[in-house]
């Protein structure tokens, strides 16, 4: 991961570029992987702990329809939370996670393990979604290495 982070940083200050952050269910664990390298002052900007509804609809600007009618755990809501974080921040990248860390709260449509990871760059805003296994902290670990993965493809 330190490594990741630090390739991370370094794509990110080459290019000038700054980084925001929205979370749900990582809770604070991808804005602590990203401040981890030293240096990260230079190109993040802060983020926003969006475990409730109400904060990603108020403060991240997440249309109620994309809530109501996708989920929290949904494409249109992570691109939402994205959008929302670089907008807030005044970033030029903004990423987002929200998912079912678990271990309950799973449905057969959205089990246990899944996860939406949205980025917001450019004046696009993208996702991906994955299915994690594991308990609850390993599936919050592999969220915040999915969004550093694709947060590095994304901009690179």
């Amino acid at each position: 991961m330190e490594s990741m982070v630090a390739h991370l940083g370094k794509i990110f200050k080459s290019k000038g570029l700054t980084l925001a952050v929205a979370e749900s269910c990582t809770g604070g664990l991808l804005g602590g992987a990203v401040t981890s390298a030293a240096g990260a002052s230079s190109y993040f900007r802060g983020g926003v702990i969006a475990y409730d509804n109400d904060i990603k609809r108020d403060i991240l600007g997440v249309q109620a329809a994309d809530l109501e009618g996708h989920g929290a755990v949904s494409g249109p809501v992570v691109h939402g939370m994205a959008s929302g974080a670089a907008k807030l921040f005044s970033a030029d990248c903004g990423v987002s996670v929200s998912g079912i860390a678990g271990p309950g709260g799973g449905t057969d449509e959205k089990p246990v393990g899944l996860v939406f990871i949205g980025i917001y760059y450019q004046g696009k805003a993208q996702s991906r979604s994955f299915t994690f296994k594991g308990d609850r902290s390993d599936i919050r670990s592999q969220s915040v290495r999915a969004a550093i993965e694709f947060l590095i493809d994304v901009v690179k």
